[in-house]
């Protein structure tokens, strides 16, 4: 069914012109605009259109989709609700999508599959931070501004970011599925939502794909097939290099709480690609026969066994780790790790031959194999059908383990903190990861995290770290007076890296809202506290230092070197009192330069005035050769770049005086 024809009207300022892909959504066209320029179009199928409660869901998303702004993300211009009709309007990209380019090569080189997905976590790390998840990351809607052959860095664009959001409910509704079988997260199979650790996952499938030339988890059977191998089989591993390997699996965690955030991911792959430069594509196989399924633990009751087959099932190995406390009952429990696995009974296998038969191939056995096989899919099917949209989840029930994920906006030092809870009931806590990420300039020194107690509550909760040496905010020395406050030092953030602390913090959320809310609280509490105007000192630099200032004297004479003074600029205003770095240097540089620039060398001048200033190799010190009325000094501090001073002049000695 063609849901338009060239040059008919689409709204009040765009005609359709050529049909250019269409999926299970709807079709896409190419459209042109009053002022002739070029767009697309996404007109949505009309069971979509026609759902009274997803047009208004879609005009209530409608300033969400338009404000999400990244080079990399494929731009919404406008929406159409027109009768039958409901269209998305976006920046038209003409190299085609990333799946044509897979479809033409089979498989790409290390080091291009993982710049170019560096680029897909890119934009997904620009929308997770204004709280928009994409739920249907794959290669058809990751597209090229020009075609595969002629590309160049920075030609990623990922499309379709919100629409699954929007017609998820409805896509649930008619298909039991939200997304694409061969992409789906494992928290999505088994509890129904995801967020953004979903968007890691999705990604990490087609950063898979574009190595091996297949979806990890492709093979025999149904889209329930495929997709409940993501909660039950782990990836085939490739031959690929071991660094490489490990962020796959990273990526592939079965755990939310143990991928990395977008922004991480991206951050390591392109610290591995270059490494990678010489190294030939992978030859496409195909799916492997069998999958190696996960360890979970089982258990066995006494009462379906004798006392014999007990026995010896009890002598088989037991289960790695920390067994759990079941206290005394009548009948006993053993647990052992119990894989899934195919067992096929012999063709003609009569019941006398069980008496000499290990237990594990028994009848019984198999008959009980079998029912939980069922039980366990159908368990699986109903959480599909029945569970609620991931952006309506349901409150959890008692003891069930949850998780929540949130990443702040960088700031003005290249700081990135990302923070993911796990709510564990065994235990009562909260595991609280927080992740640090430099960009340009390395970073250190003492970063301020504020762990609030539960809605609520007016206690600060306890909190048992590792990774770092963490102390408690001392308001007395630190000038930040704020609730709940934890001072953690001795990171040392790489530039393009990131380091890691975790926190066991006894809370216990009722439910996924309330888990949410405790990290988002957490958030603003540090953001609020780091950007209060009204706090002096210098202080927790990489999160509070604003801008930089580049001072000189209004007049120097020639030939001699040019004083320059760096002046922190706080959310309060600039503070001359205490001077990042002044040039020429004598002694140690300042502390808070070592915060958020690793000292001198994250600290250079260069001339701004035509060749009135000479700059030394070092890029620190600067000496005035000519005369001249008006002159500016260009200077970068770490992550601050093109920074200018202010105008000065450049004068004889004779005429200094005058």
């Amino acid at each position: 069914m063609q849901f338009a024809q060239t040059g008919e009207a689409l709204g009040a300022s765009y005609r359709f012109g050529e049909r250019v892909g269409s999926g299970a959504v709807g079709e896409v066209w190419t459209i042109t605009a009053a002022d002739g320029r070029t767009l697309a179009a996404k007109v949505l199928r009309p069971e979509h259109a026609d759902d009274p409660s997803l047009v208004e869901r879609f005009v209530r998303e409608r300033s969400v989709l338009l404000g999400l702004q990244d080079p990399h993300i494929v731009t919404v211009r406008d929406m159409v609700v027109e009768g039958q009709r409901l269209a998305i309007v976006m920046d038209y990209v003409p190299g085609g999508s990333l799946r044509d380019a897979v479809k033409a090569a089979g498989t790409l080189g290390p080091a291009d599959a993982l710049n170019v997905t560096a680029e897909i976590f890119d934009a997904l790390a620009a929308a997770h931070a204004r709280g928009v998840t994409h739920r249907d990351i794959k290669p058809d809607n990751v597209l090229l501004a020009r075609p595969w052959a002629e590309r160049e860095q920075g030609d990623v664009r990922v499309s379709d970011f919100g629409i699954s959001d929007v017609v998820g409910e409805r896509i649930r509704q008619t298909t039991g599925l939200i997304g694409t079988p061969q992409y789906m997260p494992p928290e999505l199979i088994s509890q129904g939502r995801s967020g953004p650790a979903g968007d890691v996952y999705s990604t990490g499938v087609l950063l898979y794909e574009l190595l091996a030339g297949r979806t990890p988890f492709a093979g025999p059977g149904t889209d329930f097939s495929v997709a409940y191998r993501h909660v039950s089989s782990r990836p085939p591993r490739i031959p690929v290099a071991d660094a490489v390997w490990e962020v796959l699996d990273s990526l592939l965690s079965k755990d939310p709480a143990q991928r990395p955030t977008a922004r991480e991911a991206a951050s390591t792959l392109r610290r591995l690609a270059p490494g990678l430069a010489g190294a030939s594509p992978l030859d496409r196989t195909g799916a492997p026969e069998d999958f190696a399924d996960v360890e979970r633990p089982a258990t066995v009751v006494r009462g379906a066994f004798t006392d014999d087959e007990l026995a010896a099932f009890a002598a088989a190995p037991a289960v790695e780790g920390e067994v759990p406390e079941l206290g005394e009952a009548g009948s006993a429990t053993i647990v052992r790790s119990m894989p899934r696995r195919d067992v096929r009974a012999p063709a003609e296998q009569a019941p006398a031959a069980e008496a000499g038969t290990p237990f594990w191939r028994t009848r019984k056995a198999l008959i009980l194999g079998g029912s939980a096989a069922v039980l366990l899919v159908g368990m699986v099917v109903g959480f599909v059908v029945l569970a609620p949209a991931a952006q309506e989840a349901a409150p959890a029930v008692a003891g069930q383990s949850l998780s929540a994920q949130l990443q702040d906006p960088a700031l003005p030092t290249g700081l990135t903190i990302s923070r993911s809870a796990a709510f564990e009931p065994a235990t009562g806590e909260v595991r609280l990861t927080v992740s640090y990420a430099a960009q340009k300039a390395p970073l250190s020194g003492d970063f301020l995290e504020v762990i609030p107690g539960l809605a609520g509550s007016s206690t600060c909760p306890a909190a048992t770290w590792e990774g770092g040496s963490v102390s408690r905010n001392q308001a007395s020395i630190t000038g930040l007076d704020v609730s709940c406050g934890w001072k953690v030092s001795g990171l040392d953030i790489p530039a393009g890296g990131s380091k890691q602390v975790t926190a066991k913090v006894p809370v216990a959320p009722a439910d996924q809202q309330a888990l949410d809310a405790w990290l988002r609280s957490g958030s603003e509490g540090t953001r609020d506290a780091t950007a209060d105007p009204a706090v002096k000192g210098t202080a927790y630099p990489v999160q509070r230092l604003q801008g930089v200032e580049v001072r000189t004297p209004a007049r120097v004479v020639t030939p001699s070197p040019l004083t320059i003074t760096v002046v922190p600029v706080w959310a309060g205003g600039a503070d001359e009192l205490n001077p990042l770095y002044v040039s020429p240097a004598s002694g140690r540089p300042s502390q808070m330069l070592d915060a958020v620039a690793a000292g001198e060398k994250g600290v250079r001048f260069s001339d701004g005035c035509g060749g009135a200033l000479a700059v030394d190799s070092s890029g620190l010190t600067v000496t005035a050769l000519q005369i001249t009325p008006q002159c500016t000094v260009r200077a970068t501090v770490g992550n601050f770049t093109d920074l200018q001073s202010q105008a000065f002049g450049i004068t004889s000695r004779e005429s200094s005086g005058n």
